[in-house]
């Protein structure tokens, strides 16, 4: 069998509405794509890592990074550009890639081992598309409907629950000849093929959208490097040992 080629592909508009110029924001003194770039490239599952953008900016970033960058059309680099377009049209100017890899730059917390499993989960369940989610625990409505827990009788714990399974976006993943098949058929393909989810920890689904989101992600990468991950629950003095 021969060996399937993956790409990682990051996507880094320029213009953003919410937040101006996110990827090229710092977080602990990083710009943020930087750590989708990172954690791609110690990931150790790509071929090839291309930086997918509009403006030369992030070609000079890529370069600093030692990875590819291509230069998208304009006409898909304003907010309403559709993701289905974006992949399409990478696709088609890489044939050599069997499976592209969305890793999404506004997900900083994205680890190096989270990627890897995620593409070995791809590749193990033999999937054609899969978009990453977090299970979360918590009482929830659709249209003002319950649609994990009953409104009669008691009120139910949370983890009892049966857990609600939110996008979170920090990857995406195709197979290139399903995607673009079901594309050229239809005009969209994300979900093209036999589709699956993957569950990421939770800070690997927290999304950089706007100043707020930037402003405790920044906090949070700094805590993060000042403890190394070797944090230690400790407890008020009124606890006896």
């Amino acid at each position: 069998m021969n060996k399937l080629n993956i790409y990682a592909m990051i996507p880094a508009r320029y213009g953003s509405t919410r937040l101006k110029m996110k990827n090229l924001a710092l977080i602990n003194g990083q710009p943020m794509i930087s750590y989708a770039i990172n954690a791609s490239k110690k990931s150790k599952v790509f071929d090839k890592i291309i930086v997918n953008s509009e403006h030369n900016i992030f070609k000079q970033i890529s370069l600093k990074h030692n990875v590819s960058f291509y230069h998208r059309p304009s006409d898909l680099a304003s907010s309403k550009s559709k993701s289905d377009s974006v992949v399409a049209d990478f696709m088609q100017e890489f044939p050599e890639a069997d499976i592209v890899v969305w890793v999404n730059p506004i997900a900083p917390f994205q680890t190096s081992d989270e990627v890897a499993e995620t593409v070995r989960y791809f590749l193990e369940k033999k999937l054609d598309s899969l978009i990453t989610v977090q299970e979360l625990q918590v009482h929830c409505n659709y249209k003002d409907q319950p649609i994990n827990y009953s409104l009669s009788g008691l009120f139910a714990q949370t983890q009892d629950l049966n857990p609600v399974q939110p996008f979170v976006y920090s990857l995406m993943m195709w197979r290139r000849k399903t995607f673009l098949k079901e594309f050229s058929q239809k005009g969209n393909a994300l979900f093209c093929g036999k589709f699956g989810t993957y569950s990421v920890s939770k800070t690997s689904g927290f999304i950089i959208k706007t100043s707020e989101d930037l402003k405790i992600a920044d906090l949070l990468m700094q805590s993060l490097d000042k403890f190394n991950d070797e944090y230690i629950v400790e407890y008020d003095d009124s606890v006896s040992d």
